[in-house]
Formats: structure tokens, sequence, C-alpha cells
């Protein structure tokens, strides 16, 4: 009986993170550049087997019967590309490929993005609106003082009237799995190296890569689960109260 209770709590908490997954992805599915969060779940004694042993986690053993109950595991991002849109606006590029646009917030770092639609700063500064401003292959920010520009498929950027402004940097890592994502399109990590022939299309932004079809086929399977296990959950306490009455009655 207990065993029933566990099996469903760690149901429902399972369900309930990947629906709060799921809708992170919705949320974003116009963000441009955006990267899908995938959850994923694992027993209960697969995590301890993966906690046994040395810490190459080598030479586990069985410690017990197997246990249905889930625990958390990890959350993925899917860096697939998405598809690129036309815009026709000045300060927007798209990177095909591999790679991502180096912004620097105002309070210092670097941060990586997949998201092209860039403006102006004040001072005339190439920038990611409310976030911070571009920067170029070399690491230093881009002052273009105007939005006349026209961009070449390596990320140089031009004035109209072919005077060079500078060039977009895009930086890509060695181990993705190493990254660290904000959830808000953002990503931190250590390695990065400036791509020397970038790819980009100028007024075009990235789409983000969230299947709309297959996020709300999760959310619905995954809230059905959630109100099947809630609802059997109530049936084992009433089960276990009319146990208890009758049991106190003998």
């Amino acid at each position: 009986m207990f065993k029933g209770f566990y099996n469903l709590t760690s149901g429902m908490l399972t369900q309930q993170r990947n629906l709060n997954v799921v809708s992170h992805n919705l949320t974003n599915i116009s963000t441009a550049g955006f990267k899908a969060d995938k959850y994923t779940s694992s027993t209960f004694d697969d995590v301890m087997y993966s906690r046994i042993g040395n810490k190459y986690k080598v030479g586990a053993q069985n410690i017990g019967r197997q246990s249905y109950i889930r625990a958390s595991s990890q959350v993925y991002t899917d860096y697939t590309q998405g598809i690129p849109e036309p815009t026709g606006i000045a300060l927007d590029f798209f990177i095909e490929g591999n790679g991502f646009f180096a912004i620097q917030p105002e309070n210092g770092g670097v941060v990586y993005t997949r998201a092209g639609n860039f403006s102006l700063d004040e001072e005339g500064y190439l920038c990611l609106s409310s976030f911070g401003r571009v920067l170029d292959n070399n690491g230093q920010a881009i002052l273009l003082g105007t939005d006349k520009i026209v961009g070449d498929r390596y990320g140089q950027i031009f004035t109209e009237t072919g005077g060079y402004l500078g060039q977009l940097g895009v930086y890509d890592f060695a181990d993705y799995g190493q990254l660290e994502h904000n959830g808000q399109g953002f990503f931190t990590g250590a390695g990065a190296q400036a791509i020397e022939t970038p790819s980009i299309r100028h007024q075009y932004l990235e789409r983000s890569n969230v299947d709309m079809i297959s996020q709300m086929t999760e959310m619905i399977s995954s809230q059905r689960a959630l109100q099947s296990a809630a609802q059997v959950s109530k049936m084992y306490d009433s089960l276990m109260t009319k146990a208890t009455n009758d049991i106190g009655r003998l």
C-alpha cells in the first residue's frame, strides 16, 4: 500500500516538472533563437546505482529490489538550428550552422545567444536591447552609429556607401554539454572560440526550434498522467482510511 503512495507521488512530481519545462518552451515559441529544453527522469534505484562505487561510477552493485519511484535526472537543451525567417530589418542577423553571438551585459561578463534581433544603444553601439552590447570577433563592442548598413555573409558590416564598420563575432564551444542555460535564451560557459569564417544572413532571424505540436502533445500527455495519478492517490487514501477504521473496530 505504501509503495503505491510512493509511486504515485513520484509520478506526480515527475509530470509536474515535465509540465514546467514544456510550459517554458511554449512560452518562448516566438523568442528569436530560443532553444527548447527536454526533461528526463530515471528510477530511484538507477540514481542510487550511479552513486555507488568510486567517483567514476564503476563497480556499482544492486543494493535491493527494483524501485519504480521516479527521480529528477536532467534537463537537456536541444541545440538544433531553428528556421531562418526573413525580416527586412537592417539590424537583424542569423547564424547559419553552429555558433553564438557574444553579448556583454552592463554588469560585466559575457553571455552567448542565437538571438540576432539587435538595435543601437544611446551611444550608437550595436546591442541586444535590455541585455548588453554585441561583441566582435576580438571581444570588443561594435560601434555603428547608424542603422543604414549592409552586412555580408561573413558578418562584416558596412555603411551604404561601402565604409567598413566592424564584424560580428560568432563563437562556438567544443562541448555544448558544459554550457549553462539561464532559461531565457542565454548561455554561459568557458572555452568560447571565435569562428574565423562564420556564415551570416543579414536581415534574417532564427526562429525558436520549439515544435509546438510535439510540445502540446507532451503537455496533454503529462496533464492526463498527473490527473490519473491524483485520482488514484485519492482512492488509496480512501482505502487506507477505511482499513484503519475497520481495524479499529476489531
